[in-house]
């Protein structure tokens, strides 16, 4: 069975292949050889792909994973089927705080026009930084919290206008 993993907005389709005697996943067409190789308990995990090995940090923030792998940040959590069908809901016109935290700065202003992805505002919380990026192509209708301003987690923090023809 096949699931949807977003990262940072993205979604890509997953599938295990196999369990044993290694793992192997699907990842948008293209198998990978799985294996986690070391797990320091705080955190800091080791997993080899194909062999190689890659070094990262997760933390959980609700339902979903905050990983740090090669100097970036990344937001992930599992696609939910029923959203999905639903075309997702006002969810793609909020940018949300997946915890509570600070910002740390704006990069978008009410009425930049922005590509799914792109940055709007960067927050902080228990001292990791993480990038709130644009859920869709659209134009920034407000940004809720400025510098240094703080929230909890699921306030919205961006908003985008709505899409043309969403009622």
């Amino acid at each position: 069975m096949a699931f949807k993993l977003t990262v940072d907005g993205h979604p890509h389709t997953i599938e295990i292949v196999r369990r044993r005697p290694h793992l192997v996943l699907r990842i948008d067409g293209r198998e990978h050889e799985i294996s986690l190789t070391g797990n320091s308990g705080d955190g800091r995990q080791t997993i080899q792909i194909a062999g190689i090995p890659f070094h990262f940090t997760r933390a959980h923030a609700g339902d979903r994973q905050i990983v740090r792998f090669g100097g970036h940040t990344f937001l992930t959590g599992i696609v939910d089927p029923r959203s999905e069908a639903e075309g997702g809901g006002s969810t793609q016109d909020h940018i949300k705080a997946p915890m509570p935290g600070a910002v740390v700065s704006v990069h978008k202003a009410a009425g930049d026009a922005v590509k799914r992805g792109e940055t709007i505002v960067t927050i902080e919380s228990m001292k990791l930084q993480t990038a709130l990026a644009a859920p869709r192509d659209g134009v920034v209708a407000e940004i809720l919290r400025e510098e240094g301003a703080t929230f909890e987690k699921d306030e919205i923090i961006a908003r985008l206008e709505e899409e043309a023809g969403k009622a």
